[in-house]
């Protein structure tokens, strides 16, 4: 199963304070065992919510909001896509996390929605357009 693993965001994160070099060594030395487990996907940081924009649907209508965001601990400051067996194992990698932060944080693992879910709204046709598509996001994320 496909995880999405999100740190949540902190009052520091989203101050712009970046993390010591200490963290990041041992967040390198996570990620590097990650891959060599085979689990990781993808895994990147984002920048405080005062660089991002928010776009509220209704109906036909798009509204834009800049950030900041309120709500701090409803943010996500960097996350994780990995390849597991079961919840339970995503939980015992995230337990073997350096904490992300210097004080308190939080991490929230969440499954990925897998074709299989989507039952028979899902038909033939758009099963072969997902193919298609995943197919060219992964060829064009290839090295040139």
């Amino acid at each position: 199963m496909r995880v999405m693993v999100m740190v949540k965001a902190t009052s520091d994160s989203e101050a712009g304070k970046m993390p010591s070099t200490e963290l990041l060594a041992a967040m390198g030395n996570f990620n590097e065992e990650l891959i060599k487990a085979g689990v990781m996907l993808a895994g990147e940081g984002l920048h405080p919510s005062v660089k991002g924009k928010r776009v509220r649907f209704s109906g036909e209508q798009r509204t834009v909001t800049d950030g900041p965001f309120p709500q701090t601990n409803e943010l996500v400051a960097g996350f994780w896509l990995w390849q597991v067996k079961s919840m339970d194992e995503a939980v015992e990698w995230v337990r073997r996390c350096p904490n992300p932060m210097e004080g308190e944080s939080e991490i929230e693992i969440r499954p990925l929605f897998e074709v299989e879910d989507f039952g028979a709204e899902f038909t033939p046709e758009l099963r072969a357009q997902e193919e298609r598509l995943r197919a060219e996001v992964e060829s064009a994320s290839k090295p040139r």
